[in-house]
């Protein structure tokens, strides 16, 4: 019989970006499944994550997913802040927890009643993951730590599947099932490679041998993966390697999701699908994720299930961070007061249209930006001194004419500052005593 509380099916990509899915109108990447979700639930089309302290952009996402924290207020090792799976379990949850986490054992210790197939690195081979068994005493020593046998995506799926398959409905579960596709080594099956002929893949629009100056992360791993200067069709082969990881993921998605409806909790279950971070591969003369562009921090973010619109979109602003507070509402559960993000479910409901008129993002002491429905600025802070780019997002999506020095900006340059400068200190950014006047 069916929980008193939705199940809460959590399904998290690592480094999808936000159009990489069909049904978000990009007729090139084949993910039937993923478009069903969409299709079935309410997509915030306008989804970010906030940024990073590291390279490594996956590591501080996760935390502010599972905190609910803003990235300064959010440790790598989540401190003692109440995580989502944490809080659910003191409501009656069985939590499980498969796949990467990037996060310190103890957090998920405290997080997950369950688990499988646990990864705790960043990156590994597809097909040679090292993870773990679930532990219940909370100690995972490197002795116990063994290589998977499968293909990352199938690895993790299957370790959903059996735990979906062993729930009887008398209590709630959430499901957090954190693959590690598409992020490289881009290494997808045949069948799923032999999909995409990179010669028919089409360049971006925004397209450039080499980023116009320097970022602060020209020449980091994964600005590495690709020669410079980059060429069309070095970016058509990695966008189509890029999408063949999508495609296989996708089909690994769809088996959880029929087990889920095979196992008569579906009706009953709330869906999350979301991706840690975008991904350059190719624009702007880029291929990783250590920028403020939107191919980099816009993510794919869907909610489906009982009480959630099915087909709706909406362009608000929101952060990952967000998913823990709706998430809250959606279940009737009291949000943490640690809780810094906003919930969204009035959104869905139809009561407000947005949560923020801004969103800040920042990237390592770098690069900072501040975007609201229209115009996007950032600033790089790099060995050429300090860059500003100005980008009119309503008439320039692909973030190509940069109009910061145009006369007749002044004033967007100016009140963007202003709004940048008042995020920086409301989240305790270090670098907000940075003069970020016009010179």
């Amino acid at each position: 019989m069916p929980s008193q509380r939705p199940n809460v099916l959590f399904l998290f990509t690592d480094d999808q970006r936000f159009d990489a899915v069909g049904a978000m109108g990009n007729p090139e990447v084949i993910t039937p499944n993923m478009d069903a979700l969409v299709e079935r639930g309410t997509t915030f089309t306008h989804a970010t994550v906030q940024g990073s302290t590291v390279p490594a952009v996956c590591q501080p996402s996760r935390a502010m997913l599972m905190t609910g924290r803003h990235l300064y207020h959010a440790p790598r090792d989540i401190g003692q802040f109440t995580t989502l799976p944490e809080l659910l379990a003191g409501h009656g949850y069985a939590t499980f927890g498969t796949g990467k986490w990037h996060n310190f054992p103890d957090s998920y210790a405290r997080s997950f009643t369950d688990g499988a197939k646990i990864f705790f690195g960043g990156m590994s081979n597809h097909l040679e993951v090292p993870v773990f068994d679930f532990h219940p005493d909370g100690k995972y020593p490197q002795e116990d730590r063994y290589i998977g046998k499968k293909f990352s995506s199938e690895l993790f799926s299957d370790a959903a599947i059996e735990f979906i398959n062993r729930q009887d409905g008398e209590q709630p579960f959430f499901a957090y099932v954190s693959y590690t596709a598409p992020h490289d080594p881009r290494m997808a099956p045949d069948e799923y490679a032999d999909l995409y002929d990179p010669t028919r893949i089409e360049v971006p629009e925004n397209f450039y041998p080499m980023h116009p100056f320097d970022n602060g992360e020209m020449t980091i791993r994964d600005e590495m993966l690709a020669p410079f200067p980059r060429t069309p069709e070095i970016v058509q082969e990695h966008i189509a390697a890029y999408y063949a990881m999508i495609t296989h993921l996708d089909a690994h998605i769809g088996r959880v999701l029929e087990a889920l409806e095979a196992s008569g909790h579906a009706d009953n279950t709330i869906i999350v699908f979301a991706g840690d971070n975008g991904l350059a591969v190719g624009q702007h003369g880029l291929m990783g994720k250590q920028n403020m562009y939107d191919h980099s921090v816009r993510v794919p973010l869907t909610f489906c299930g009982p009480g959630i619109p099915e087909g709706e979109r909406s362009d608000a602003l929101c952060y990952l961070l967000d998913i823990f507070p709706t998430l809250c509402h959606l279940l009737d559960l009291p949000v943490p007061g640690s809780v810094e993000g906003r919930s969204v479910a009035p959104i869905m409901q139809g009561e407000k249209q947005r949560c923020y008129d801004s969103l800040f993002f920042a990237y390592m002491d770098k690069q900072r930006a501040v975007r609201n429905d229209r115009w996007k600025l950032i600033e790089y802070f790099t060995g050429d001194g300090r860059v500003t780019q100005l980008f009119d997002l309503a008439a320039d999506p692909w973030e190509t004419a940069n109009l910061a020095t145009a006369p007749d900006m002044n004033e967007h340059v100016a009140d963007l500052r202003a709004d940048l400068q008042r995020w920086q200190r409301a989240v305790d950014d270090p670098m907000a005593g940075v003069q970020l006047a016009a010179e």
